[in-house]
């Protein structure tokens, strides 16, 4: 899932009270990133139960016909349903980790469906199949893993990648300027496999946020999280803040145009997201 991403977090740059918690057990956490190997299995275990976006992108996929590239794929939280469509699907991704989990959830799927999909390990901000697709798809506001280069770099891929009269979705994350909330919000979140507590720690204004993902106590096995024995696993990422004005100001620098914005449901104003609807320009 990670492409140019921030610089590696440590538990010493961990905010607020995540980071207090990570100081308070020591050498008894193992930290890691939410995206590599340890943490994929986490990272997998949270997406699958995460219905966000899926179904307004996916309805929009089925508007076109033709091959569908999905863009930093992760394990495959949208392209299992892109392939459900019938499609044939490219899923680009350059974790490892990521691609393991995937290739074994095609492993388990039916042959028709298994074989429409093409996994390929590279870097969503700069990559090059030598093919164009008609819909090309970037999810669970990856792009704010990348920075100014970075982007650069994935519109200039993307652009070069779509066919004619083809599109771009990509979703970002809203956050109000103006919110005046508290700065660290905590969740538990259970899954048929485990529990887990995260922490959103967000700075009103700042241009990133970082998510700290701890097991809940007695719920969630060591070997889910991957940490060795007498040991927990901690996972956390961070990544920028951006929102639709400023990648449609960008991409509309690289050729591409912003011809919709879907606003997509959500029960949470402070995490609004927004699915842009993207051609190259004329």
């Amino acid at each position: 899932m990670p492409q140019m991403t921030l610089p590696e977090t440590d538990s010493r740059t961990v905010p607020g009270q995540a980071g207090v918690l990570l100081a308070e057990m020591g050498d008894r956490a193992v930290l890691c990133d939410l995206y590599d190997a340890k943490g994929a299995a986490v990272y997998h275990d949270l997406a699958a139960q995460d219905g966000h976006e899926v179904r307004e992108l996916v309805s929009l996929v089925r508007t076109a016909p033709g091959p569908v590239l999905d863009l930093a794929a992760g394990s495959g939280r949208l392209t299992m349903p892109l392939l459900a469509l019938g499609r044939q699907v490219t899923a680009l991704e350059l974790s490892g980790s990521m691609l393991e989990l995937l290739a074994a959830r095609l492993d388990e799927a039916p042959a028709a469906l298994r074989d429409r999909c093409t996994l390929v390990r590279a870097d969503m901000s700069e990559f090059s199949l030598g093919r164009l697709f008609q819909t090309i798809v970037l999810g669970t506001t990856s792009v704010s893993l990348l920075d100014s280069a970075g982007r650069k770099g994935l519109y200039a891929s993307v652009r070069s990648h779509l066919a004619p009269g083809g599109r771009f979705l990509m979703s970002t994350l809203e956050i109000d300027p103006g919110e005046t909330g508290p700065e660290e919000r905590v969740m538990e979140i259970r899954t048929a496999n485990a529990g887990y507590r995260l922490f959103e720690h967000w700075v009103p204004g700042a241009e990133t946020r970082t998510v700290t993902v701890f097991p809940l106590a007695g719920s969630t096995p060591d070997e889910t999280a991957g940490a060795e024995a007498g040991l927990t696993t901690v996972c956390t990422s961070t990544s920028r803040v951006l929102v639709a004005d400023q990648l449609e100001e960008e991409m509309g620098e690289a050729g591409l145009a912003v011809r919709a914005r879907h606003t997509l449901p959500s029960a949470d104003p402070r995490h609004v997201s927004v699915l842009l609807e993207v051609e190259s320009a004329a």
